[in-house]
């Protein structure tokens, strides 16, 4: 009996679904995220700028 046929069809089956999880994860963990970025980054701009000023007034000194 030759089944390579229907095993290579199997193993395309199987790697289509692997990859429908993945991009499924992908999606939902982009979707969760949207949400928190933007306070995020705001946050460590605030950080990055309060950094850059204080290093700005002791160069002056």
């Amino acid at each position: 009996m030759k089944l390579t046929g229907k095993r290579k069809g199997q193993n395309t089956v199987e790697y289509l679904l692997m990859l429908t999880v993945v991009v499924a994860v992908v999606l939902a963990a982009g979707w969760g995220l949207k949400q928190y970025m933007p306070n995020i980054l705001s946050t460590v701009e605030g950080l990055i700028t309060g950094a850059a000023g204080t290093i700005g007034s002791n160069a002056n000194k």
